[in-house]
């Protein structure tokens, strides 16, 4: 009887360090009220990490790591307050239905990516685009960017831009085709999302050049753009 309570003891004592190592070892940043959310979704393999990494980093890695999820925060500036860009990178797996639909039901703008060289993967973002439209109610206020990637591979083309683009207007999204090898549309497929954004005045810098419509709207209405 003593040796199974002290058994007892000495397993609890093991799962309260556990937890206490996950509380001290996976720190979590809290999420800002004045976040705003970018979900990117599609199949294994499409180049999400790689549009992802391209963008926030600059870099491009040639291997595949698959993705269970992770998250990236670029602070923008907006009017004279800060705010943070959060772009989570999804799995790629079907395995985590839970964790794709927080991900939807906390989103603000959604990226849907496919590979131009499988028509497969085009095919697995149509349960994803429904499964945004079943939580949201309606896409028609909320920012959905239909993406090509994969752009240079040309040779190896499964899916016409023309195909894409019939997709994106049954959708009632924009639809772009990037290279995250070659740094193609990379920074104008976030500064076109946000463009779609209704709710709030936001916009990122290209290579710091704007024009002179750019420059005349900054002078009556503040616009974000990347610190």
């Amino acid at each position: 009887m003593m040796r199974m309570m002290m058994m007892m003891m000495m397993m609890m004592m093991m799962l309260s360090a556990i937890q206490s190592s996950r509380q001290t070892h996976t720190p979590r940043m809290p999420e800002q009220s004045n976040d705003y959310r970018v979900v990117v979704f599609g199949a294994g393999g499409v180049g999400k990490s790689s549009l992802v990494l391209r963008f926030v980093k600059g870099t491009f890695r040639d291997t595949y790591i698959p993705t269970v999820e992770d998250t990236y925060r670029q602070v923008i500036s907006c009017d004279k307050s800060v705010c943070t860009l959060q772009i989570t990178d999804t799995t790629g797996s079907h395995q985590f239905p839970a964790m794709q639909r927080l991900s939807i039901s906390k989103g603000h703008a959604f990226i849907l990516v496919f590979s131009i060289t499988s028509r497969q993967s085009l095919e697995e973002l149509k349960p994803i685009y429904q499964q945004v439209l079943a939580i949201k109610g309606t896409v028609e206020s909320i920012p959905i960017m239909l993406v090509g990637n994969k752009s240079d591979e040309t040779a190896q083309r499964e899916v016409e831009r023309k195909e894409a683009e019939a997709q994106a207007a049954t959708w009632k999204c924009a639809f772009m085709e990037t290279s995250a090898k070659t740094n193609s549309n990379v920074k104008e497929l976030f500064q076109e999302l946000l463009s779609l954004e209704k709710k709030r005045d936001m916009s990122l810098s290209i290579d710091g050049k704007r024009s002179a419509k750019q420059k005349r709207a900054d002078k009556l209405k503040g616009k974000c753009s990347i610190m």
